[in-house]
């Protein structure tokens, strides 16, 4: 006899990102995927004054999802967004060393909130599930000396807000509420029950 668990077939799974933390938490909790990134281009955080985070996140998401769908017949799509959000300013990736360093003085010493806006896009029954997950950021006071040590690191160029939780940018938050590799770029949780929920 089967076991609910064995008779479960996760379905051919492709993540429209090019992320490469992404891919490192699915390969962590044994998930098989394809990659093919979006063509899609993100727009500045800057187009999207007075709308929350969660809105703008799970708007990008469907529309990654959604362009990489039509390259396939039969797959489920996850695709993803990530932003800051500081007292309802939205922080994308920095576009130079001189934005993140703007980005993290103004994230000095706040309680800011990370969010994923993530879509599953089922390319056979066209069913759509979007959430968006936040998660709360404490960050400790940072100096400005070192704000440009970790800059001159390369660990801020790719990154929403400036910072990577999941590297040297550990050392700036004193503590979280939520999930954490929702900071990283994917609620693992959510996202598992999600799969498994679909019909």
């Amino acid at each position: 006899m089967q076991t609910r668990e064995s008779a479960f077939k996760i379905p051919r799974l492709v993540l429209a990102s090019a992320s490469p933390r992404r891919s490192a938490l699915l390969s962590q909790i044994g998930i098989t995927f394809e990659v093919r990134p979006s063509d899609i281009v993100e727009p500045s955080p800057n187009v999207h004054l007075n709308t929350p985070a969660s809105e703008v996140t799970q708007k990008l998401a469907l529309l990654k999802a959604v362009d990489v769908a039509q390259h396939f017949s039969e797959a489920l799509i996850i695709g993803a967004d990530t932003l800051v959000s500081l007292e309802g300013r939205l922080l994308g990736k920095p576009t130079d060393d001189t934005e993140a360093f703007e980005m993290l003085t103004h994230l000095s010493g706040t309680r800011h909130e990370v969010v994923t806006g993530v879509a599953l896009v089922d390319v056979e029954t066209g069913r759509e599930i979007v959430w968006a997950e936040t998660t709360q950021v404490y960050f400790r006071e940072l100096r400005s000396t070192e704000i440009t040590a970790y800059i001159a690191s390369g660990e801020t160029s790719d990154k929403a807000g400036a910072y990577g939780i999941q590297g040297r940018g550990a050392a700036f938050v004193r503590r979280i509420e939520g999930c954490y590799f929702n900071v990283v770029g994917l609620p693992l949780a959510s996202l598992v029950e999600h799969i498994f929920n679909l019909p």
